[in-house]
């Protein structure tokens, strides 16, 4: 870690067990890990994205949105877009979550970072009781999906989602059916799929 200096090696090894502690979901762990690393660091954007993430599993997403636009800024990267758009979403600052999707179809990145942003943009229109519009939006690129990966499977569920909220019962059966065809235990279609 050259941001490090001579306590680069040791800095590293905390950045390790943060992310360790991240994807074992122990944000609070993580959270303790980082926080003195992106003091330490602030221009580390490896720092500044995994102490972003980790806010916004802990539902702290004003800090999240933050530490999330100081990594956009040090690492020109639109990989954690879909995250900033929701914690914006969830702040109700609908403008910002509109100026985040333009930049990600500017950057024409992967599939999967577009469909995860669709998907946010979708449930900012419901949120806004645009239900209607957020099913046009998902449903216009669900497609035949012989292999689906699991952004694929999000998108389905979002959708089924909507088009239960909308009141299209079987539509949404439907999608959530084509859910479990795929992957039986992914988030709660079994139980969605049970109450219908």
């Amino acid at each position: 870690m050259k941001l490090g200096g001579r306590r680069g090696s040791r800095l590293y090894d905390q950045l390790l067990r943060a992310a360790d502690a991240y994807s074992q979901d122990h944000e609070k762990d993580a959270l303790r890990l980082l926080r003195p690393l992106r003091d330490e660091l602030p221009g580390s954007p490896s720092v500044r994205e995994l102490y972003g993430l980790a806010l916004y599993r802990s539902g702290r997403y004003k800090e999240a949105a933050k530490e999330l636009e100081v990594f956009t800024e040090l690492s020109g990267d639109v990989d954690q877009h879909p995250v900033l758009m929701d914690c914006y979403r969830a702040l109700g600052n609908g403008d910002r979550v509109h100026e985040l999707w333009h930049e990600l179809g500017e950057a024409s990145p992967s599939a999967e970072l577009v469909t995860e942003g669709r998907i946010v943009v979708a449930g900012l229109m419901a949120d806004q009781g645009r239900l209607d519009d957020a099913v046009v939006l998902l449903a216009k690129r669900i497609g035949n999906v012989q292999k689906p990966k699991p952004y694929h499977l999000r998108l389905w569920y979002a959708l089924a989602d909507l088009r239960e909220r909308a009141g299209d019962v079987p539509g949404a059966r439907q999608l959530f059916e084509r859910v479990a065809r795929a992957d039986r235990s992914f988030a709660d279609v079994a139980e969605r799929l049970a109450a219908l």
